[in-house]
């Protein structure tokens, strides 16, 4: 079963391609996706690598969180469900009347 990671305090110009080389080193990795902002196209900083199995997520994490990329400390931990959110006011959710 795949797993998914959080890899955060990246460099802006840390690319997909390069985290895949990276934690291949652990295991087969499924994908990496370098998260985008919206508006400018940059990169936000963090990225969801996926591994092939537990066991290969694990030594991931035991291998990389901590270890320097372009002289930033990664953050790598199991990914978390993302937490509901509240309705933010009139611009895109519905209002009861």
């Amino acid at each position: 079963m795949n797993k998914k990671l959080y890899v955060g305090s990246l460099s802006y110009s840390v690319t997909s391609g390069a985290l895949e080389a990276l934690f291949s080193e652990a295991g087969k990795v499924v994908s990496a996706d370098v998260i985008m902002d919206r508006e400018t196209g940059r990169s936000k900083g963090f990225v969801f690598v996926e591994m092939s199995t537990e066991k290969e997520a694990q030594s991931a994490i035991d291998t990389f969180n901590g270890k320097e990329l372009e002289g930033r400390a990664l953050t790598v931990n199991e990914a978390r469900p993302l937490a509901p959110r509240s309705d933010r006011g009139s611009f895109g959710g519905r209002r009861k009347y």
